[in-house]
């Protein structure tokens, strides 16, 4: 990338400057913060607090040789931070969980290049959350500058387009109205109805599914050995070392090669323990299988199991009960399960929509994605209608929740 600066005229007059770095290093921490996590106490997530980008920056899990390299926008004006954005320029489609690549084989085959491309995301997440950053304050003002900077910074470098996955619905329709075009996806969800305890939100089951979880959770713990979950100081190096075997076994079979690096775990361990929920399953003295979940201000977010023993509903329980446990206990309202998954709908978590954002520079192919996108959307809008109507939930429980 050539270009690395744009300006940002809002409202006809106000002109924003937009730097892009290509390190955290060249931002305080908390200019950063100030715009990526302003409420108190904890954030809404991690995922794009300077502690997690820095943790992936520092340890190698994004940066050079991973097809991700930090394009990080940080918007100014009179000086002050008052937007960023986590964005990267990917030299491939992996790690993002709204795949592209149909339109990267079909750009291709017309001759053009579609990588690189740049990147809006929480690397290696598909975990929603807030893509433009901005300051109290300067929400709409923040948001429309960065947009405008970031295709101002793809058309200019000739770059194929620009992606922002994940983002909140409100920012899709600002998005939206600013003239990128919107993509809806789906994954699936746990909300809390307000559940005193985990017997409460089976009460609200179908009876054959209210049997059926009870009886997973019944073979889970008979494993032989006991489950723990562990956040904050309890979660020790030898937990990382044991999880560390998990995820590589984990993501070997699922994606060829795990995202993280060894010594992200490390680093997170130093700067993010308390945002951390660790389950593990430990038999005589030994983790055999693990869950990693991420806390958030009103949710928590599962992300990475393994295991180097095989279980019955061992993973059920470590990946879906025990975070319900959690989200409970602790009056969360939701526990996002990660991507994909139609397995999740019978343990209690039922689809919702997600939202993406797109802008593609040549003309004729971004007017073929967005006649496909409307024909995505309504079958991303059958399908979890249909999805729901075969959730675990008595009838009328769903249609509270509709």
């Amino acid at each position: 990338m050539g270009e690395t600066q744009a300006e940002a005229i809002v409202d006809g007059e106000t002109q924003i400057s937009i730097d892009v770095l290509t390190s955290l290093s060249q931002i305080a921490a908390e200019d950063w913060d100030a715009c990526a996590c302003p409420e108190d106490g904890r954030p809404r997530d991690p995922f794009t607090t300077y502690r997690f980008l820095e943790a992936l920056e520092q340890s190698g899990s994004v940066g050079r040789g991973s097809g991700w390299q930090p394009r990080y926008l940080v918007a100014r004006m009179d000086d002050q931070v008052i937007a960023c954005a986590p964005m990267y320029a990917k030299g491939h489609s992996q790690g993002e969980y709204i795949f592209d690549h149909n339109w990267a084989h079909a750009y291709e085959n017309a001759g053009g290049d579609y990588y690189p491309k740049l990147q809006i995301a929480a690397p290696f997440t598909p975990a929603t959350g807030r893509r433009f950053l901005t300051r109290p304050g300067h929400d709409v003002t923040g948001i429309s500058a960065l947009i405008q900077g970031a295709v101002q910074i793809a058309s200019e470098n000739d770059l194929s387009s620009l992606h922002v996955t994940f983002c909140t619905e409100d920012e899709a329709i600002a998005g939206e109205r600013i003239g990128l075009m919107r993509r809806w996806s789906q994954q699936f969800h746990w909300v809390n109805d307000g559940y005193a305890d985990f017997d409460g939100f089976v009460a609200t089951l179908s009876s054959r599914k209210r049997k059926n979880i009870r009886k997973e959770r019944a073979r889970a713990q008979a494993f032989g050995g006991e489950i723990v979950s562990l956040s904050g100081a309890d979660i020790k190096a030898e937990h990382w070392d044991a999880f560390w075997h998990f995820y590589q076994d984990t993501g070997a079979r699922k994606w060829g090669t795990p995202y993280l690096t060894r010594a992200f775990f490390d680093i997170a361990h130093d700067t993010m323990a308390d945002d951390m929920l660790l389950c593990l399953a430990i038999r005589d003295g030994r983790p055999v299988a693990g869950a990693l979940n991420f806390i958030g201000a009103d949710a928590l977010f599962g992300r990475y199991w393994g295991c180097v023993e095989d279980h019955p509903c061992l993973h059920f329980e470590l990946c879906y009960y025990q975070a319900i446990d959690y989200a409970i206990a602790h009056g969360l309202a939701r526990v996002e399960a990660g991507a994909q998954g139609a397995h999740k709908l019978a343990r209690g978590y039922l689809p919702v929509a997600t939202h993406s954002l797109h802008w593609v520079r040549d003309a004729g192919f971004a007017e073929a994605i967005a006649r496909y996108l409307e024909a995505e959307k309504a079958a991303v809008d059958e399908e979890i209608e249909v999805l729901t109507g075969y959730g675990p939930f008595k009838r009328a429980t769903v249609e509270e929740q509709e």
